[in-house]
């Protein structure tokens, strides 16, 4: 798989070196921003009721709420979804549609009578070079020998589909106990995210499979599944024919591993 180093400061981020400095009293916090860049954090004037803003929390957020300080560690632990981090599906989707494309997707359930289809996202303001250091990263996590999400490949020798593997603590797991051992409400949730094509992205799929587990084992075969046919079924019929030289018509009710795990 690609790895990559991510170096937090109070004003750069350097995904060339390795984590070295926090600053604990930074109050323009970098991760915050980047996150609600990328469009977590807020709702969207989508058509699509009854959405939440999710939460991304930063130095000011835990002053005002918890009167609290903030710690350097807590940036990291942000970073990476955990601490007080809140997301929604949605979100989720749309962050992984502006790391595949560069530019500020916006999410739309239909468009209103009389308005241009083909509006051109503006780009965000991110590093080319981080950008593709991502992609090429989210493409090992499916395609890669020892990819967290490998069984989450599409299968098409021609196509790839790119993504990465999450879980949702529900609650502290202090015993230590994993899967069957816990009650099936205590736990963990199961998350995925993907884009496909890989090399010319068309579409972005978020998946959370409650108390699943494993994002890789049990998210990451349904997302492929939706993929699939959004694939074959591309209205703009951009998704060459070609590079699905086998398997273009999967029976999505016969993948067991997606659907029928032991750890579930």
């Amino acid at each position: 798989m690609a790895k990559s180093a991510i170096e937090w400061t109070d004003h750069t981020w350097n995904p060339a070196t390795g984590c070295t400095k926090i600053s604990p009293g930074c109050r323009n916090c970098y991760a915050a921003r980047m996150a609600r860049r990328l469009g977590l954090g807020q709702v969207y004037d989508c058509g699509l009721p009854g959405q939440k803003p999710g939460l991304i929390p930063d130095p000011d957020w835990k002053h005002l709420e918890k009167h609290r300080v903030w710690y350097g560690g807590e940036t990291v632990m942000a970073a990476i979804g955990q601490g007080y981090v809140l997301a929604t599906p949605l979100q989720l989707a749309v962050m992984t549609a502006r790391l595949a494309t560069g530019r500020k997707i916006m999410p739309r359930i239909a468009w209103k009578a009389g308005e241009q289809r083909r509006l051109q996202a503006p780009p965000l303001d991110i590093s080319p070079a981080a950008l593709k250091l991502i992609r090429k990263a989210m493409t090992g996590v499916v395609n890669d020998r020892d990819g967290t999400a490998k069984k989450a490949a599409l299968g098409w020798p021609g196509l790839q589909m790119a993504g990465k593997t999450g879980t949702s603590q529900v609650r502290a797991n202090r015993a230590g106990r994993r899967g069957r051992a816990m009650e099936w409400k205590y736990r963990d949730h199961a998350l995925f995210v993907a884009f496909a094509p890989a090399d010319n992205p068309r579409y972005a799929v978020s998946v959370i499979i409650e108390h699943g587990g494993s994002g890789g084992k049990v998210a990451g075969p349904v997302a492929r599944d939706i993929m699939k046919m959004l694939l074959i079924r591309d209205p703009a019929r951009q998704v060459s024919q070609a590079r699905m030289e086998k398997n273009t018509s999967p029976d999505i009710t016969k993948t067991p591993d997606a659907h029928n795990r032991e750890d579930l």
